[in-house]
Order: structure tokens, then C-alpha cells, then sequence
């Protein structure tokens, strides 16, 4: 089985940072594309930041220039450093990843973390 946990999150004032990380454990052979989800009371979940193995990104439009996500393959680890805060950046943040477990048959599939809440006071 594959596990994520992410970690990382809490209280920010406005225009503070946080950094998150997310580790993907269990039988993993490989990871694709990882990345960073989050969902705001009442909204739906909507994508904040993915990056490829080979370490491309992409980013929603409203955390651009903001935001910066990064990865390291050797530990199946996915980071997210969250700068210059607003309080619309409260959600809970999960961590997503398209992972290929240890003699699976199914390739590639989507896993998702429990999620770790941030908040932001104005």
C-alpha cells in the first residue's frame, strides 16, 4: 500500500510563510506527477501547484510569484513553501501524487494525503 502524510501546516498572520511537505511511503516504485490540492470551507477543492519527476511546474493563478513547490525523488517527498500569505489562502492543503506501487498491475494511480489545515489571520 502507499501512504502520503503531509506536514507543515497552522496559524500564519497575513504576509508570513509556511513551508509544507508531504512523504509518500509504502511500496512505491516510482512517482509522476505530485502535487498540491487545497479547499476552502464551502468551495471545491481546486489545484494549487503539481510538478513532474522531471521537475516541471505549474501553478494556479493565484498563487503564482507566491508560491514555490519542489520535490525529492530519492524520498518520495513533495514540498510546498507558501509566502506572502493572504487570509484567502485558508484551506485544508493535501498533497496528491500519481504513484506506481511495488508489483502492481493497475500502473500508475492517484493517491491523496488526509490533508493539513493552514490558516491565515488578517
Amino acid at each position: 500500500q502507499v501512504q502520503l502524510a503531509e506536514s507543515g501546516g497552522g496559524l500564519v498572520q497575513a504576509g508570513g510563510s509556511l513551508r509544507l511537505s508531504c512523504a509518500a511511503s509504502g511500496s512505491i516504485f516510482s512517482s509522476n506527477v505530485m502535487g498540491w490540492y487545497r479547499q476552502a470551507p464551502g468551495k471545491q477543492r481546486e489545484l494549487v501547484a503539481t510538478i513532474t519527476r522531471g521537475g516541471r511546474t505549474n501553478y494556479a493563478d493565484s498563487v503564482k510569484g507566491r508560491f514555490t513547490i519542489s520535490r525529492d525523488n530519492a524520498k518520495n517527498t513533495v514540498y510546498l513553501q507558501l509566502s506572502s500569505l493572504k487570509p484567502e489562502d485558508t484551506a485544508v492543503y493535501y498533497c496528491y501524487g500519481n504513484i506506481l506501487a511495488l508489483y502492481s498491475d493497475s500502473g500508475y494511480l492517484d493517491y491523496w494525503g488526509q490533508g493539513t489545515q493552514v490558516t491565515v489571520s488578517s
